[in-house]
C-alpha cells in the first residue's frame, strides 16, 4: 500500500523533535465495572525474556484483535477483567498471530493484528464480542471511547490496577485520513500501555485500534493515532476465513 510522503514526513518530524509512545488512559475515570466484556489484557512474552503488556478486544469465540506493533515470542490473552487481581480471570494462549503483512514500524501505516486462540472463548456477562463496522461506515465518528489498563498518571510507570476509559473527541486531519487513521488531540487519551484497545464510538462499534501518540517538543497539542478499522474489513474477513 502506497504510504503517503506527508504522513511519513510528520511522523519523522515528531519523532525527531519530540516523542513517540506506542499505546495508558490519561485524564480518564474508573469503567464501571464489567461494563466493557469485550476488553482484552495482553500479556507478552518477548524474546529477550521481558515481559511487556498490550490491549484488545474479543470480536468473536476464536479471534482477539490489537495492533501490529504488540507483536511478541508468545502471549496470554486475559478476558473478563476489571481489576488486574480478580481470582476469576480466564487466561487463553495464542495459537497463531497475523500481524498486517504491510506493518510499518515507522509510519506506523497498518498497524492492526488478529490473533487466532488456542481455545474457544466462552462468552458469559462478563465476556462479550464487540462487533465492528461494515466497509462503508468510514465517516468520522463524533464522539468516542478508549479503554485500557495503562499508566493513569504520566509521572508513573505503573499500570492501572482498575480498567480505566476516556471520552475522546475525533478531528479533521487530512494526513490522519491518508494514512488510513483516525485521531484525536490533546493530553487526555491514550500512550504507553493500551496500545491495542478499541476506540468505541456512538453505536457501540469497534472503529479504531489504539496506535501511537505523537508527543512534539514544540508544544503543540498531543496526537493520538488509531488504525481505521472500516478500511481493513476486507483484510479481517479475509484472515479469519483462512486461519
Amino acid at each position: 500500500m502506497f504510504i503517503p510522503c506527508k504522513l511519513v514526513i510528520l511522523i519523522l518530524a515528531l519523532t525527531l523533535h519530540g516523542q513517540v509512545h506506542t499505546g495508558e488512559i490519561i485524564g480518564g475515570h474508573k469503567a464501571v465495572p464489567h461494563s466493557r466484556p469485550y476488553m482484552v489484557l495482553l500479556k507478552r512474552h518477548m524474546q529477550d525474556g521481558k515481559t511487556l503488556w498490550c490491549g484488545g478486544f474479543l470480536l468473536n469465540e476464536d479471534f482477539v484483535m490489537t495492533a501490529a506493533h504488540c507483536q511478541a515470542s508468545y502471549y496470554q490473552v486475559f478476558l473478563g477483567i476489571h481489576k488486574l487481581d480478580e481470582s476469576n480471570t480466564v487466561g487463553l494462549s495464542v495459537d497463531q498471530a497475523f500481524p498486517h503483512k504491510a506493518y510499518n514500524s515507522t509510519s506506523m501505516e497498518n498497524d492492526i493484528m488478529l490473533l487466532k486462540l488456542s481455545s474457544k472463548a466462552n462468552f458469559n456477562k462478563t465476556v462479550k464480542p464487540i462487533a465492528l463496522p461494515g466497509r462503508g461506515d468510514g465517516s468520522l465518528p463524533k464522539s468516542c471511547i478508549v479503554s485500557g489498563w495503562g499508566n493513569a498518571d504520566k509521572n508513573t510507570q505503573y499500570m492501572s490496577h482498575i480498567l480505566m476509559e476516556v471520552n475522546v473527541t475525533l478531528i479533521v486531519d487530512e494526513q490522519c485520513q491518508r494514512g488510513n487513521f483516525y485521531c484525536s488531540e490533546g493530553e487526555t487519551g491514550p500512550a504507553e500501555g493500551d496500545s491495542g484497545g478499541p476506540l468505541v464510538c456512538e453505536d457501540g462499534k469497534a472503529y479504531g485500534v489504539v496506535s501511537f501518540t505523537l508527543k512534539p517538543n514544540s508544544g503543540g497539542p498531543f496526537i493520538h493515532g488509531y488504525t481505521k478499522i472500516p478500511d481493513y474489513k476486507r483484510w479481517i474477513g479475509w484472515t479469519i476465513k483462512n486461519a
